[in-house]
């Protein structure tokens, strides 16, 4: 009976040593497994998230970079475990993804919207920017002066005197030159005229137009060339900086959330112009100012 019992009481031992030593390996190898981090194929998304990836390096990750992915493409990557993590924007995920308005509404309640809708994709939000990338209308500083134009409201009594340069798309969007007349009064501008996106700078640089839509934190805004004319009736809704990450990763990488979070803290409207303008103005590699910015910053 002695070795009976005793048979017993060394197969329980084994089993709770075989067990205690499973579950960590299985979590071992989880958080070992490299973290995807994509981005989309613009180059604000691919400077922050070669940030993402520094930070999250820093913290003992392995991590496989997957750049350039389409716009269109990436939310669903992320769903399906293609891509762990990346840099998208509150407005973004509410108002493309969610199909939601986000008009009227305050960063942190767009947010809350954004982190709780993808809940059922399989995904999470972290903790927002204050780096605030939405619609605006710029000016070269000069004509801006000129004209003694700093709001859209000076802007649209002005309008007969400003050539506008489009994109093929903004006088037709709800959200865009609509959205404008219905809470401004009609904008007559002296002239519309549509170019390629990327050349609305070059063209207003060249002086052959006044007033474009851009992004507020394009790199040419800290040039000091170009004056962000102020949304000041605040149409266009706030598009913080926000990782998304697949739930599933976030978990097994339990330190991913506290370094993006980290990250995102200092990611101001004015870091990510600056960052924008080293790269897309002066020419920089991005993983250069990426690594530069994250080293006297964060690290």
């Amino acid at each position: 009976m002695k070795v009976k019992q005793a048979l017993i009481t060394s197969l329980v031992a084994a089993t709770v040593l075989i067990l205690g030593t499973a579950v960590p390996s299985v979590a071992s190898a989880a958080s070992n497994k490299p973290i995807i981090v994509g981005s989309k194929n613009v180059s604000e998304s691919k400077t922050v998230s070669e940030i993402y990836a520094l930070a999250l390096e820093h913290e003992g990750y392995k991590v496989t970079r997957k750049p350039n992915i389409a716009n269109n493409v990436i939310f669903q990557a992320t769903q399906k475990g293609q891509v762990d993590v990346y840099p998208d924007y509150t407005g973004t995920i509410v108002e493309a993804y969610l199909k939601k308005r986000a008009s009227g509404k305050s960063a942190s309640e767009i947010a809350k919207i954004a982190h709780q809708g993808v809940q059922k994709d399989g995904l999470t939000t972290f903790d927002y920017a204050p780096g605030d990338n939405r619609q605006g209308i710029a000016m070269p500083t000069k004509v801006a002066k000129r004209d003694h134009i700093r709001d859209l409201s000076q802007l649209q009594k002005k309008a007969d005197k400003i050539r506008f340069a489009s994109q093929g798309e903004f006088e037709k969007r709800a959200d865009a030159l609509p959205a404008m007349n219905k809470a401004y009064g009609k904008f007559d501008f002296k002239s519309i005229k549509d170019y390629d996106v990327n050349l609305l700078y070059k063209i207003m640089e060249q002086g052959k137009a006044d007033a474009a839509p851009v992004s507020t934190t394009d790199g040419q805004l800290a040039t000091g060339k170009f004056t962000l004319i102020k949304d000041n009736k605040n149409i266009w809704p706030p598009y913080n900086l926000v990782p998304v990450a697949n739930q599933k990763a976030a978990k097994s990488h339990p330190k991913m959330a506290r370094a993006l979070n980290k990250v995102d803290a200092k990611l101001t409207t004015k870091q990510l112009t600056t960052l924008n303008r080293k790269v897309n103005v002066d020419g920089q590699n991005y993983k250069t100012v990426a690594k530069n910015w994250y080293e006297h910053n964060v690290k």
